[in-house]
């Protein structure tokens, strides 16, 4: 607790104050009222102190959140980007993958289908990997999953699609009525929506998803770059741009 108290008093004092390494040298020396009293007298005196600790916090914590990402894109490359068990759309020996998590539920997703679209059709070597991240409701859940069991009978696509153009909610009655509707066997499509493969897929999206700090759909990843929430068409391209400098 001391030791807390400590830190929290040297954060506060530091953005006025050069002397932080004396004040360290004589931590043990210290006792807890005698910090608490350091730090109420460094607020009263100059309340600023607060606001600039509250910006150090959060920088530290973006700092963390980054070095987080930035681990996580090192170390599980090949399961974000080459996951034999993700869709993929456009060219499958791309130079640049583009990594798409997104919810069948989510308004903004649905509005980011032409600008996917858009943008398969004006690069050709482009890989689209969609991670199926079902967030917000069950419905969500039996869409991705309905999804998924689509490949079986070679239909993904096609049935990504039209539950993207959907403008209702997709729920068990939706879904079904839009997989008729785009050619599926109904009972194939609801035996394998149960497969293991299914449920690897989403798990999968979770765990990928927690380790980028991704919070919200959709959200893109293109190289070293996440991009959350609705990108434009010129963000997206700005992005596969970079991606493809790099490995140049």
């Amino acid at each position: 607790m001391k030791r807390l108290l400590l830190k929290l008093c040297i954060l506060l004092v530091a953005p006025l104050s050069m002397a932080v390494p004396a004040l360290a040298d004589t931590a043990e020396t210290l006792s807890e009222e005698r910090i608490k009293e350091l730090a109420l007298e460094a607020i009263l005196e100059n309340p600023e102190i607060i606001e600039l600790a509250i910006q150090r916090l959060q920088q530290v914590q973006l700092e963390r959140q980054q070095a987080a990402i930035a681990a996580t894109l090192e170390t599980r490359r090949t399961e974000l980007e080459r996951d034999p068990n993700a869709p993929v759309l456009g060219n499958p020996d791309g130079d640049v993958t583009l990594v798409e998590f997104f919810d069948y539920n989510c308004p903004y997703c649905k509005r980011a289908k032409p600008i996917v679209e858009a943008l398969l059709e004006a690069d050709p070597n482009i890989r689209v990997v969609f991670r199926e991240w079902p967030v917000l409701s069950e419905g969500s859940v039996y869409a991705a999953r309905a999804a998924l069991a689509a490949r079986q009978q070679d239909k993904y696509e096609e049935f990504h699609w039209a539950l993207m153009a959907f403008r209702g909610r997709a729920e068990e009655a939706s879904v079904l009525e839009i997989a008729e509707e785009v050619g599926l066997d109904i009972d194939q499509l609801q035996s394998d929506m149960q497969a293991d493969d299914v449920d690897n897929h989403i798990r999968l999206s979770m765990q990928l998803a927690e380790g980028l700090n991704i919070t919200g759909t959709p959200s893109f990843v293109i190289g070293n770059t996440v991009l959350p929430g609705l990108p434009t068409q010129e963000q997206l391209s700005a992005a596969v741009s970079e991606a493809r400098a790099l490995e140049d």
